[in-house]
């Protein structure tokens, strides 16, 4: 067994065995209450009421997600309630109420100057100022225009793009990142990591403990931070029963000198960059920003780094020079977001919704997973019988085949609305693309599933009529001549039990 395996062995051993000790306390707590269990009946049915009126009352929760909790709180009253309680809305501790306001109030700070630049949101037409002026109020972002993008249609690409990138830090280089994996593309990143340490650059690396459970060694932050990064791990995953447990760091970033900034789809790890077939070919995307946009992407970072750390940073130092940003020729509008499950904005997901609602003429969508709401299967239905060309590209080869089937049973209605979708068939497709009538695109980490546009934490960038949008068009129309467009024939005949199943799924889908 390599030394590797072992200790990433060892990490799922020490969780279960948490986990294990967790299950037990609860099995004695109710055998000590066995005798007493009339008083334990009535007090765990007044905690799953005061749940239910508690979800049927929250006015911001989507129906869904309401539904996929009131069932096993009424399924099994007992526990229904303790579930909810442990699992259904992650609320903030006193001290982190108290960073997060004081990270507020900094960003408000070092954002002010730049909202005058979003005066020339009044310039744009009507249609791009309204998803403009949206992104800035909910995710603090404003619209800007001296921001080169340069879209990236494959992981090598990406990758060769961000080594290239590394090698001219001064700085300080920010990674932030869901998996990260030791192999060909990270050895390689965390090589030229290790010499611009020496070289005196600033090096921090974000990731988060569940996306890394089955691929780094436990305390590997120790490891990194012996080598001189400055490492902080999102959310640690001790236990399943944890509030938090559900809230997952999947944006992927990378911020060099606070000049130039990567997102998408891509982690850091081989399967990404095509080094070893994992699931087929594995088709991802990526965009690399230069110029004024990147300072956004520096303040998120920083926000989330201080909010998980509790050290707060003073953020203008990372600013880059104004004369240098205003020497970046204009790129049409560029604007990066984020989308956090700390409040009941969705971001991620009204971003979508406003770019299909206002296409006149193609919406084009790549997602590895497609597991929406009432609303977005509304909106894409719409757009379809009111003459829009709306397709979308899903895997052909599943990553996770219970997520897949449920993805396929979402083809249905979509198809009988006017939606073309076709599977990647050369493999398994993780880009989140949508580039819509020649004028806009976004391109980030945000799925078309529950636990993209509700639980997680999110990253991406609107792009208006930018020298990307093309470029995501393009890339969408390639990646569609290799893929088979899917005909409800093609899936066959589903027999009642896959039915029963396929119900059940839908009804915990803004679970999974």
């Amino acid at each position: 067994m390599s030394k590797h395996l072992h200790l990433v062995l060892g990490k799922l051993l020490y969780v279960a065995l948490f986990v294990t000790i967790q299950v037990a306390a609860l099995i004695v707590m109710f055998l000590f209450f066995r005798d007493q269990f009339a008083y334990f009946y009535i007090f765990c049915m007044l905690l799953s009421l005061g749940a239910s009126i508690h979800i049927l009352n929250n006015t911001t929760s989507n129906p869904a997600y309401k539904i996929a909790w009131l069932i096993p709180i009424l399924l099994f009253p007992i526990f229904g309630g303790l579930l909810y309680l442990l699992f259904g809305k992650y609320r903030m501790t006193r001290k982190q109420r108290a960073s997060s306001r004081a990270i507020r109030k900094q960003i408000a700070t070092v954002m002010e100057s730049e909202h005058i630049a979003a005066d020339h949101l009044e310039t744009l037409p009507p249609d791009a100022a309204i998803q403009a002026r949206y992104l800035l109020r909910a995710s603090g972002s404003p619209p800007c225009v001296h921001t080169q993008t340069e879209y990236l249609p494959i992981g090598e690409a990406f990758f060769d793009a961000l080594l290239r990138e590394l090698e001219t830090a001064e700085s300080f280089i920010f990674l932030e990142y869901f998996i990260v994996e030791e192999g060909t593309m990270w050895n390689s990143i965390l090589e030229v990591l290790e010499r611009k340490i020496k070289q005196g650059v600033e090096v921090r690396l974000m990731y988060d403990d569940l996306g890394c459970l089955l691929t780094l060694p436990r305390h590997y932050d120790r490891v990194l931070r012996a080598k001189g990064l400055r490492v902080c791990v999102f959310n640690p995953f001790n236990s399943v029963l944890s509030p938090r447990f559900n809230n997952r760091d999947h944006r992927k970033i990378c911020i060099i000198d606070g000049k130039v900034g990567f997102t998408g789809g891509i982690n850091l790890a081989d399967e990404y960059i095509n080094a070893y077939a994992k699931h087929g070919h594995w088709k991802d995307t990526g965009v690399c920003l230069r110029g004024s946009a990147v300072w956004s992407m520096t303040v998120q970072y920083l926000a989330l780094w201080g909010f998980t750390s509790g050290q707060v940073d003073s953020f203008s130092r990372y600013c880059p020079p104004a004369a240098w940003v205003e020497s970046i020729a204009p790129d049409g509008v560029v604007l990066p977001y984020t989308d956090l499950p700390l409040d009941d904005d969705l971001v991620g997901e009204t971003a979508y919704l406003n770019m299909i609602h206002r296409a006149k003429k193609y919406v084009y969508i790549t997602t590895p997973y497609l597991i929406i709401d009432n609303e977005m299967m509304t909106s894409l239905c719409t757009a379809a019988k009111a003459g829009i060309d709306v397709r979308i590209i899903t895997p052909h080869i599943p990553d996770k085949k219970t997520v897949f089937f449920l993805t396929r049973s979402y083809y249905e209605p979509l198809q009988k609305a006017g939606v073309h979708i076709y599977e990647y068939t050369p493999g398994f497709i993780h880009a989140k693309t949508m580039v819509c009538d020649d004028e806009y695109a976004i391109v980030g980490t945000i799925n078309l599933d529950y636990r993209s546009l509700y639980l997680h934490l999110e990253d991406a960038v609107w792009m208006y009529r930018s020298s990307a949008v093309s470029d995501v068009k393009q890339d969408f129309l390639r990646t569609q001549e290799i893929s088979q467009e899917m005909h409800p024939e093609d899936l066959g005949r589903i027999g009642w039990l896959k039915q029963l199943w396929l119900g059940i799924l839908h009804a915990f889908a803004p679970l999974v």
